[in-house]
């Protein structure tokens, strides 16, 4: 058995390679439909990985609430009060903190940069999950009375520090205040939340930038960490009903702010990509339908050039099964040699779309190895028939073929 197959498949290959031309143009819609289902997966779950990378960012079991524009107007921004009722009286709350920024231009050793000041307090870097790299965070003391410090992020220092000189205790000009750095922040890449790019920002204490930039003691927004045994709808329900007591929003009055729950977002928006990723794949695998067509176009043709040759063979003794194992081969050689150069055409478009569109290059195996498996179950789909008629031929009559 295993020799007549060895035979079979030799045969097949023999049939290809004097039609080379022939057989890569038969093959280009596999090709084609391979690479295209590949390459929309890959980029699909690099996407994915990004958003939820961006996502977390914002950290985990972390709400972020900020004001809208209500019935009443304008926006009206939070104050420390809001910060105090949220953190005594609602259960679950391990971390609240209220942040205010502003743009600024950060100097230092004649070099300038554009950037962001925050105001936050140490519940919020551990709200967020913001890491001090090098250095420490804001004392109690330099929170409470304001101090000029501040923890400044990657950007911020390869703009305007010396590259490998240490900023810790350097002293740093934004706009008009000068402030002594105590921490570099650690590299977390752009996120979604209010403050952007949260590698482009320095932090200060809030009341030094309440003090020093904005000019009041508005929040612009805050944000809560809670405790991942309590439900996170449990958590909004209690907020959204202290807050609108709080801003005397009676009855049916809209509020007058929103909260985002990063799990929440997280889930929506792997949800959205992964059901897009598998229509665009969907739509790319029609082109293997096409390609499958194409291979049984050029299986018929090819059944019509050789029936001579299956006269003979069957003349001599050849089972008809026989036959119908040859170009079934064919077809499923034909079907996996475009398998294969879809594969690695797919790894090189995913590779590089990656790096244009700037999100994570996740080749995965698992999805490489099923594209192949289903190529070869092209090849025996769409070759069935023409090897079927082959081996159903009558000897005579193929004899007698010119």
């Amino acid at each position: 058995m295993l020799g007549m197959f060895g035979a079979t498949l030799l045969l097949a290959f023999r049939e290809i390679r004097r039609h080379l031309l022939r057989s890569f143009l038969t093959t280009l819609g596999i090709i084609i439909g391979v690479a295209a289902v590949i390459t929309m997966v890959t980029l699909g779950n690099g996407v994915t990985a990004s958003i939820q990378s961006q996502i977390s960012s914002l950290g985990s079991n972390v709400l972020i609430v900020f004001p809208v524009r209500g019935d009443r107007g304008a926006p009206r921004p939070f104050k420390q009060d809001d910060i105090d009722a949220v953190r005594s009286q609602i259960a679950g709350v391990e971390d609240v903190s209220g942040s205010v920024s502003s743009s600024a231009t950060a100097f230092h050793n004649g070099q300038s940069w554009q950037t962001s000041v925050q105001g936050v307090e140490n519940a919020f870097l551990r709200a967020r999950s913001v890491e001090v790299e090098e250095g420490r965070p804001f004392s109690n003391e330099e929170e409470s009375a304001g101090k000029s410090v501040c923890l400044i992020g990657p950007k911020v220092r390869q703009a305007i520090f010396v590259a490998g000189a240490s900023p810790l205790g350097a002293k740093v000009r934004l706009d008009n205040v000068s402030c002594t750095v105590v921490g570099l922040l650690k590299e977390r890449g752009e996120g979604g939340g209010p403050d952007q790019d949260s590698d482009n920002v320095v932090m200060m204490p809030l009341k030094t930038v309440q003090r020093r930039f904005t000019g009041n003691d508005d929040l612009q927004y805050f944000v809560i960490k809670y405790d991942g045994a309590y439900a996170s709808t449990t958590i909004q329900a209690s907020l959204v009903a202290l807050l609108r007591e709080r801003r005397l929003l009676q009855g049916t009055a809209a509020n007058d702010f929103n909260v985002v729950d990063t799990a929440q977002v997280n889930q929506a928006l792997g949800a959205a990509t992964g059901a897009l990723t598998a229509m665009v794949a969907v739509i790319a695998g029609i082109s293997l339908l096409v390609g499958g067509i194409g291979i049984m176009n050029i299986m018929l043709v090819s059944v019509t050039e050789r029936t001579r040759e299956i006269g003979i063979r069957l003349a001599i003794g050849a089972l008809a099964r026989e036959v119908q194992l040859q170009f079934l081969t064919e077809a499923v050689v034909l079907c996996c040699f475009g398998g294969v150069v879809g594969i690695a055409l797919a790894f090189l478009l995913s590779w590089g779309m990656a790096g244009v569109i700037d999100v994570p290059f996740l080749f995965n195996p698992l999805v490489n190895a099923l594209s192949f498996l289903f190529s070869a179950l092209m090849g025996i789909t769409f070759g069935f028939y023409p090897a079927r008629r082959a081996s159903k031929l009558d000897p005579i009559d193929a004899l007698r073929h010119e």
